[in-house]
């Protein structure tokens, strides 16, 4: 990932950086805000073009300062929804392909999966997981990001990590005894 690239204005090498972290962050942002995880994100990486330019730092500063952005965009995109009532609308239905299709939707229901396991998690801690596990932020990144210290964000997602595997070791049993 050339971030120093990208900073001078090559557009491939923003390219890169997009394919290399618009997954993890779609995956934290589907754990923090699943109905608009999609527009969360659109809006976060237009954050991102228009203040490339003024960010400083390496490729860790710049996860942090992604996921920082994308963050505050999802509180902000909470309050607004809290502010108005929604009204429902029709399903938009994606039928594009796929090189397989079948390794997609594989792919796609292991990762639907592990994220609503991860759901589960009281919010906060749920966060802290999806920062640290799924963006590959360090545990001082994270308790920036999320306002705690570090030892807090360790010992959270710890735990959160020691939950979500017993959840896994239950479901998994369960699957063997009815399978």
């Amino acid at each position: 990932m050339s971030l120093e690239s990208a900073l001078a204005g090559d557009e491939d090498a923003f390219g890169e950086l997009w394919r290399a972290l618009h997954p993890p962050l779609l995956r934290y942002l589907k754990v923090r805000d699943p109905d608009t995880a999609e527009d969360i994100a659109a809006e976060t990486w237009l954050h991102v073009v228009r203040d490339l330019r003024r960010f400083s730092g390496g490729p860790s500063d710049f996860r942090a300062w992604l996921f920082t952005l994308a963050r505050h965009r999802a509180i902000d995109a909470g309050r607004a929804r809290a502010a108005r009532p929604s009204t429902p609308t029709a399903e938009v239905v994606d039928i594009g392909t796929a090189p397989s299709a079948e390794a997609a939707a594989l792919e796609r229901a292991d990762t639907d999966a592990a994220l609503r396991m991860v759901a589960t998690l009281p919010p906060a801690q749920a966060e802290m997981v999806m920062l640290r596990v799924v963006a590959g932020l360090s545990v001082a990144d994270v308790a920036a990001i999320v306002g705690k210290r570090p030892g807090t964000v360790a010992v959270a997602v710890h735990r959160g990590l020691k939950a979500l595997a017993r959840t896994a070791g239950h479901r998994h049993r369960a699957r063997a005894v009815n399978g």
